[in-house]
């Protein structure tokens, strides 16, 4: 694994791109210039818009106003230099998740406030989009099915949504693996969603082998919220991806609304009675499902479990900025952050 100083040297230096082949269904609302990066973790091509080309912002032609007096200039406001967006000044990135999901979000938030206080971390936001999922119920693999047919249908809405904020990159806040048990299917809607943007899209499944290897894990377990039916689809993707699932947990939530509503002292017992044994043997402990938060469990837990627990939500927002090139680390959310 890369140090954080061999990841930023590694990036190449910004040089222009034009972003005319971008599909119509974000022409519209695309900027004209970008750069071009090579992903920190992944070494792929990432193109990151460049999203405060002059005149930013733009200025109507009746100009600024004091009562009814035109006012042509003000101290601080210079439209043709460009001005970033002020609270998402170094990044903006645009959030997709179930409409269901009321946990994902802010976790996420709660990491970046942490992460804002560390040099070069601040500046970073969110934009979040939802796919609408109205009827969120998983007790049968009919219920599944249906969910599942909800949530692909509805990405392309929530993207064209989410691209309306102009975001420098996407997440995709979804444990895919939940609703396909197939590796080329589970990345085929993420490649639409990157073919439709063009923008990088961290999703789960390179988040989880990232975290995974940056601890030199094989032997892991899987906390989810699924049954197990959902588990099974969950095991089959990991080892797919190269790891071997040695156990499972799943909470066997009824309804995507209601994992948000699982305990944290329930999310414990079921790690330390279930998973982190002595007979399990575990390298780490992975958790599945946005909607079901961890970073509370994983800072209380980490340090007497000796392995890392590797929550998705901490997985994927560390994935993102640490693949654009954005590598301080954070304390205080879990050894992921703090190590790599």
């Amino acid at each position: 694994m890369k140090t954080r100083r061999q990841l930023l040297a590694s990036l190449p230096a910004a040089g222009a791109f034009s972003l005319a082949a971008r599909t119509s269904l974000v022409a519209a609302s695309t900027p004209p210039r970008g750069r071009i990066i090579r992903g920190a973790l992944s070494g792929r091509t990432i193109v990151v818009p460049e999203l405060d080309s002059p005149p930013m912002p733009q200025i109507s032609a009746s100009g600024m106003v004091s009562d009814d007096t035109e006012i042509s200039s003000l101290p601080g406001l210079d439209p043709q230099r460009g001005h970033p967006d002020v609270l998402s000044h170094r990044l903006k990135l645009g959030l997709l998740i179930p409409a269901t999901n009321t946990t994902m979000e802010a976790e996420l938030w709660s990491i970046l406030t942490r992460a804002s206080q560390v040099e070069g971390l601040d500046g970073i936001g969110l934009h979040t989009a939802n796919v609408v999922t109205p009827r969120p119920v998983l007790k049968t693999a009919a219920d599944l099915e249906a969910y599942k047919t909800q949530f692909l249908s509805g990405l392309k809405e929530a993207l064209k949504q989410g691209l309306l904020a102009q975001p420098h990159s996407l997440i995709l806040g979804m444990s895919l693996e939940h609703i396909l048990d197939d590796l080329a299917a589970l990345k085929a809607p993420v490649a639409d969603l990157e073919q439709q943007s063009g923008l990088f899209c961290a999703t789960w499944h390179d988040a989880a082998v990232a975290a995974l290897a940056a601890f030199k894990a094989r032997r892991i377990g899987l906390l989810t919220p699924f049954d197990a039916n959902g588990n099974r689809n969950a095991r089959k993707i990991f080892t797919a991806l190269g790891f071997e699932v040695v156990s499972t947990f799943g909470f066997a939530c009824a309804n995507a609304l209601h994992i948000a509503h699982v305990p944290d002292e329930a999310k414990q017992a079921a790690i330390t009675r279930h998973l982190a044994t002595p007979a399990n043997k575990l390298d780490a402990i992975v958790q599945c499902g946005t909607n079901m938060s961890i970073t509370r469990v994983a800072e209380a837990l980490e340090p007497t479990l000796g392995i890392p627990l590797i929550g998705i939500n901490l997985a994927l927002l560390w994935y993102a900025l640490r693949e654009l090139g954005y590598v301080s680390p954070v304390n205080g959310i879990g050894r992921l952050w703090r190590e790599f």
